[in-house]
């Protein structure tokens, strides 16, 4: 082993510290960002209920499920998700729970423009990323307790 090995080791152990830190602010601004992406959805959908029901019907083609109750579904997970996202409240649940509605619309589109795509798997990535690490320290479910 030469002289500069140790340095090294001792330079990664140093990185590694740092985005230890780091990781509850990542997963927060994860989290916010992608909550405000469906939320805002939401919103707009719940602004011009006819023309949701509208695209439902002629626009989504979503799966199994009657247009309407799709809009309605779409829409609440839109608005309840991000809310629970946003807090850390029941944080895997809001981000699962986004999972499905991000799925379900890339699906649901037949054609999406790829930098569309795109965003959903970004979306997909860190919502992921929230599932597996839960939504970090800072947070209503590290505050209560229920992440340990």
């Amino acid at each position: 082993m030469n002289a500069t090995s140790p340095a090294i080791f001792r330079a990664n152990q140093g990185a590694s510290e740092l985005l230890n830190y780091s990781q509850p602010l990542l997963l927060l601004a994860a989290r916010f960002y992608v909550a405000w992406v469906f939320f805002a959805s939401g919103l707009t959908k719940i602004e011009d209920w006819e023309t949701t029901l509208f695209l439902f019907e002629l626009e989504y083609a979503v799966p199994l499920i009657s247009p309407a109750l799709a809009a309605w579904l779409g829409t609440a997970g839109e608005l309840i998700f991000p809310v629970l996202l946003t807090f850390g409240l029941f944080g895997r649940v809001g981000a699962l729970g986004l999972t499905a509605v991000n799925i379900v619309a890339v699906i649901s589109l037949s054609e999406i423009a790829p930098a569309a795509l795109t965003l959903h798997y970004l979306w997909g990535v860190l919502l992921l990323g929230v599932v597996a690490f839960g939504p970090g320290k800072l947070s209503v479910d590290n505050f209560i307790g229920a992440e340990k």
